[in-house]
């Protein structure tokens, strides 16, 4: 029988598949045509690497009820060797390859984009499941949120996106916070740095466009944590408690649609549940893969 933690993860992972797959369709060069009229593509909806990932993590949680590195590098390299075709950057497509044939992932990580480590928005991207799974308790969220991201992420940056995006999921899921109060508490537990920094701009910003949002902090066009979370979760803080009309204003800001959808999708979900998602939606979304229980 499935717990309140599961059945709160499993509806973030319904919310972030829904927004991946349908981010994913609104790419070309009349996407901004297509969202101002709200015109939805025609199923079905396929998802990326952002959903592959977020599963992989879920089932390790699912089945082990806490991050353990080795077994999610694990997962990861599993889903990766299964279906290598998802849409993975070229951080991911060289270091999952190391992963599947038996590399550590802490040297393997670290030695992304010349030591430093990878700083790119796919820690952040999967992990508003984990957020929605820890919600009860938020020092938990950014100890597991950190050792989810640091099996591919080792950049401080690439791990400050993923506390961002699971603290803001956990606290959807978990009280009424939502517009700057959101993010206030969100950035009050992710490190110094870029992403805090982008997050402290986000809460200003207020009630603007989703386009002026876009153009002041970056939608996702650098791949990069910095140039994502902030966006994402100020969509997400501004359409806290309607499904559709969050995935929308996150549509308008164009930029890495998949991954901004995915990542405002698992926050507005682990509030609202499954059964705010449109129906519709989550019919035309490609199936998910099997998880535990």
């Amino acid at each position: 029988m499935r717990g309140e933690a599961q059945e709160r993860a499993l509806a973030s992972l319904d919310g972030l598949s829904v927004g991946d797959a349908l981010g994913e369709r609104f790419f070309g060069s009349r996407a901004a045509e297509r969202v101002a009229r709200r015109e939805l593509p025609p199923p079905p909806w396929r998802w990326t690497d952002d959903t592959a990932m977020a599963c992989a993590l879920l089932e390790v949680l699912m089945r082990l009820g806490e991050v353990r590195e080795d077994e999610l590098a694990r997962a990861f390299a599993l889903a990766y060797a299964h279906d290598p075709d998802r849409g993975y950057g070229p951080g991911m497509r060289r270091l999952l390859p190391r992963l599947v044939s038996g590399d550590d992932w802490s040297s393997a990580a670290r030695a992304l984009y010349g030591g430093e480590g990878s700083l790119g928005n796919g820690a952040a991207m999967r992990v508003g499941p984990l957020g929605a799974w820890f919600a009860d308790d938020l020092e938990r969220v950014v100890v597991e949120a950190t050792r989810s991201a640091e099996v591919t992420h080792a950049h401080p940056e690439g791990i400050a996106g993923a506390i961002a995006v699971a603290v803001a999921a956990a606290l959807a899921a978990s009280t009424a916070a939502r517009g700057s109060d959101l993010i206030d508490r969100t950035a009050a537990l992710v490190p110094e740095g870029a992403v805090r920094e982008g997050l402290g701009r986000a809460r200003e910003l207020g009630a603007v466009s989703s386009g002026e949002a876009a153009r002041r902090l970056g939608s996702g066009a650098l791949a990069s944590a910095p140039d994502t979370v902030p966006f994402a979760v100020w969509c997400a803080a501004h359409s806290l408690d309607d499904y559709e009309a969050a995935l929308w204003l996150t549509l308008g800001g164009l930029g890495d649609r998949d991954t901004t959808c995915a990542i405002v999708g698992g926050i507005v979900a682990a509030r609202v549940g499954s059964e705010g998602i449109p129906r519709e939606w989550l019919a035309a979304r490609e199936p998910l893969p099997p998880l535990p229980g």
